[in-house]
């Protein structure tokens, strides 16, 4: 599923489509500013979006075999709701 089929989901649902189209903005944009200053996203009943730093390391290039420093880096993560792990399995 993408962004349209998403906002088609909501139009039906709720209001017209262009209405639809701006509250998914606004939710995904909610989303993001949230995520950028290091908070916590959390649904309930869907699951929560945080950020999660990762310590520099040391890796290998698959092709040539050397031996590269992988720097380290802020990564988004996804837990999902005990409710929602409960429809996927």
């Amino acid at each position: 599923m993408n962004k349209s089929e998403i906002i088609e989901k909501v139009s039906n649902v709720t209001c017209a489509k262009i209405e639809a189209a701006d509250a998914v903005e606004a939710l995904f944009e909610s989303i993001k500013d949230a995520l950028e200053i290091g908070e916590r996203v959390t649904v309930s009943g869907f699951g929560s979006f945080y950020v999660q730093f990762r310590k520099a390391k040391k890796g290998r290039n698959p092709q040539t075999g050397e031996r590269i420093d992988i720097p380290p880096k802020k990564v988004i993560k996804f837990k999902p709701s005990p409710q929602l792990n409960d429809k996927l399995n």
